[in-house]
């Protein structure tokens, strides 16, 4: 199961309530790419898949992951952080080996 930190939950409630389409929630999924491997992905979603894991995170507002994702981001806790340089997500991961310098890509066990 993948936590969600209370400010990546505010986050994700702000970018859902702001949205011109209508969306339920944020989508994570991890897909081939990136220099390590595998890279995270994030969308909006109006309504969950079959087989994906839904976190509440209040206010009607879920994060859906998806099964093929499932596995790498068990234990990853999603955080929000803001700093003079700039603001966004941050995937604390157990299960990345390895990880780019950008941080948005990584490799784990079976990721490949």
């Amino acid at each position: 199961m993948m936590n969600v930190t209370e400010s990546a939950a505010a986050a994700v409630r702000k970018v859902v309530s702001g949205s011109a389409e209508k969306a339920e929630g944020l989508r994570i999924m991890v897909q081939s790419g990136g220099c390590a491997g595998v890279v995270y992905r994030m969308g909006l979603e109006a309504t969950p898949k079959d087989g994906d894991h839904v976190i509440d995170i209040g206010e009607d507002v879920k994060v859906f992951v998806d099964a093929a994702s499932q596995p790498l981001l068990t234990g990853t806790v999603l955080d929000f952080k803001e700093s003079v340089g700039g603001a966004g997500f941050v995937f604390e991961n157990p299960n990345a080996t390895e990880s780019c310098s950008c941080g948005k890509s990584f490799s784990a066990p079976g990721s490949c």
